[in-house]
């Protein structure tokens, strides 16, 4: 039996496979954007988007083997 979810996630695949490669694109950056505005202002107080970026490339490198590269493109 199919649920309510699996028949709304068969129409998000159909609608992305519609998608020109452009607009794929386009996608994934317009959803990135709107995911750094989201984060930057949940912070308190809420950070510009140059801090905001900088803020999660330090928490995504975090644990991982340290760079000298790396520390001084993120800071």
């Amino acid at each position: 039996m199919r649920s309510v979810a699996d028949d709304l996630r068969m129409e998000d695949q159909a609608a992305l496979r519609a998608l020109s490669p452009a607009d794929r694109v386009a996608l994934a950056l317009a959803l990135g954007a709107r995911d750094l505005d989201a984060f930057r202002l949940a912070q308190d107080p809420p950070l510009d988007p140059e801090r905001g970026i900088a803020v999660l490339e330090r928490r995504r490198q975090a644990g991982r083997r340290s760079s000298r590269s790396i520390e001084e493109t993120i800071g």
